[in-house]
């Protein structure tokens, strides 16, 4: 399509740039191939240290011209929303009494698999804590943005006696908005089960499997049951797979149907508009209808909870249950094309 394209040359031409600005030890670093699948897929949301070129070995023009590559990949509302969660890292540094080195708003890495071609495959990877973009790109198409990985840690931070700061306050508020719109029976099929998992249960997972839930270790889900009061069924209901729980949209109605709709635009239109309306348009033909809204945990704010949302080839899910309900973390994902995996797969088959 010619509106990807147009991105795709946009991301060639600010790589081009960035990898050109770079000494050769830092493009060592900064380039892995393609073909390294494993790392390709590695992806992460904590503070880890990782492969590729790391924001603070870099000069501030470098530094720039990376953060262009980012804005590529991301709408303006996207892109102040990633530099905001950059920037709670001095926040929750502060928070925590400056005791951890890895609280670093400059310690996030931009990795470069392959380089920019027109025909064969390369990508691009932006990651660091509660960050992480992955594009995929071949014959000059993105053929794959996901996962796609928004967190904030504080999810909500004072800016005096009545604002507040919450870079992630629309995926949190809508979804509830949207349970607090559904009728009993509704709410009574859309939450699963009353105490929210720790974590989004396909965690950092390189490709969505089935069963997943976010504790693998039995020992762990024992304890973790026995202190949330949690029963086997809710444990059972929590568990992804590829049926979608909770309650459809085909059994809501047009106000509610209109509160999903901008629920799941807040996760589409994170990226740049081009792409956002082509993403939006697939959605939409293969049915809005099939998408299905689950929910764990509390129902009111500043309560522990969990919500996924599950369509054809298209998953969210988001938790909000570290640091008293004040740590977000949300995912965008498709269980069968995340790193391209699909349409790849289809290239080698014919291309090679």
């Amino acid at each position: 399509m010619e509106e990807t394209r147009v991105v795709v040359q946009r991301m060639g031409e600010a790589v081009t740039n960035y990898l050109a600005a770079l000494t050769r030890d830092q493009r060592h670093k900064a380039v892995i191939a393609f073909a390294d699948e494993t790392e390709r897929t590695n992806w992460h949301y904590t503070p880890i240290f990782r492969a590729g070129l790391p924001l603070t070995e870099m000069t501030r023009p470098q530094q720039r011209l990376a953060m262009k590559v980012v804005a590529t990949g991301l709408s303006h509302a996207g892109y102040n929303t990633a530099s905001t969660i950059m920037g709670l890292e001095t926040t929750l540094d502060a928070k925590e009494g400056w005791s951890r080195d890895d609280r670093d708003p400059v310690r996030y890495y931009l990795s470069i698999f392959g380089e920019p071609h027109s025909e064969n495959p390369w990508g691009w990877r932006f990651e660091g804590h509660h960050i992480s973009l992955n594009y995929t790109i071949a014959k000059g198409e993105i053929i794959a943005p996901t996962p796609t990985f928004f967190g904030a840690n504080p999810a909500e931070a004072a800016l005096g006696n009545v604002a507040t700061l919450r870079p992630l306050s629309g995926v949190e508020d809508l979804a509830r908005d949207l349970l607090h719109n559904l009728n009993e029976g509704q709410r009574a099929t859309a939450i699963l089960a009353h105490a929210a998992p720790a974590d989004i249960v396909m965690r950092n997972r390189p490709y969505v499997v089935e069963p997943a839930f976010d504790i693998d270790d039995p020992a762990e889900l024992h304890r973790w049951m026995h202190r949330h009061g949690v029963s086997h069924d809710e444990v059972e209901a929590l568990h992804y797979t590829s049926t979608p729980r909770g309650v459809a949209a085909t059994s809501m109605n047009g106000g509610q149907r209109e509160i999903l709709e901008a629920l799941i635009q807040e996760y589409i239109q994170r990226m740049p508009d081009e792409l956002a309306q082509i993403e939006w348009n697939a959605l939409q033909s293969r049915g809005i209808d099939s998408v299905h809204f689950a929910w764990a945990g509390g129902i009111e704010r500043h309560q522990p909870h969990y919500y996924r949302l599950q369509g054809v080839r298209f998953l969210v899910e988001y938790d909000n249950t570290q640091n008293d309900a004040n740590h977000i973390h949300s995912v965008w994902r498709d269980p069968i094309g995340d790193f391209g995996a699909d349409l790849l797969a289809h290239h080698y088959r014919h291309e090679h």
